[in-house]
């Protein structure tokens, strides 16, 4: 993977980045991301933000390597904290990390979302927590995407601002994703059942206090949700 040619993974997000916005990727490690969508003329200004020291060299190195250091800004910040006023920054992107830690980026320093239109996140793992956030913080979920790439499967959330109320099963699966029921949305939650049937039989030999006893009827109705869902 380069600044040509991106992951799948990446490239599906840089696909819902809107045309001509001001992007700030954060966490954008050797900033592929931001060299490749101004290298096409998918946008014309972006923010590569990096919180690691190692990374943040290295998206430096790739921005001055590209000759794009007039169109890229690269800072070492925190989260949102490399996105300023004058930034006018529209679009933000954040991919690659577990979707708890991305809600709390983006509950870290909500006033750096002032005049962001689009959210375009990827978490690895617990996409729950985005759609929490979503819902606790006025973004509705306008697409979402779920991929597989090199077995491993990943999903892609594109929020803008909105009232959005969701029910159980629409934050844990996906309210577009379920509609949709891809082939690598019905592997991945084929999956999330069996595993959670294991849990089961792990608390059926354990101790039945009341404790366990409930813990098991809640997993038990997720089951039967998600099972639903592909009747």
């Amino acid at each position: 993977m380069n600044a040509q040619k991106l992951s799948k993974r990446l490239a599906t997000v840089a696909a819902y980045v809107p045309q001509n916005a001001v992007v700030a990727d954060i966490g954008s490690d050797h900033a592929y991301l931001p060299c490749y969508l101004v290298k096409r003329g998918h946008v014309q200004k972006a923010i590569a933000g990096e919180v690691v020291k190692g990374p943040y060299e290295s998206a430096c190195h790739e921005v001055q390597k590209e000759l794009l250091q007039s169109q890229i800004t690269v800072r070492l910040a925190n989260g949102l904290l490399a996105i300023e006023k004058e930034d006018g920054v529209t679009a933000i992107t954040i991919a690659g990390m577990g979707g708890p830690l991305i809600a709390s980026i983006l509950n870290a320093a909500p006033e750096r979302l002032a005049g962001v239109e689009r959210l375009i996140l990827q978490p690895n793992i617990h996409a729950i927590a985005i759609r929490e956030w979503a819902v606790a913080n006025n973004f509705a979920i306008i697409d979402e995407t779920i991929i597989e790439e090199d077995g491993k499967i990943y999903e892609i959330l594109v929020l803008e601002r909105g009232h959005q109320p969701l029910n159980e099963m629409e934050l844990l699966v996906g309210p577009k994703l379920m509609l949709e029921k891809n082939d690598v949305f019905v592997k991945k939650w084929t999956h999330e059942m069996k595993q959670w049937h294991h849990v089961l039989e792990h608390m059926e030999k354990a101790e039945q206090t009341t404790e366990i006893i409930q813990k098991k009827q809640q997993l038990q109705q997720k089951i039967d949700a998600v099972k639903e869902l592909f009747i």
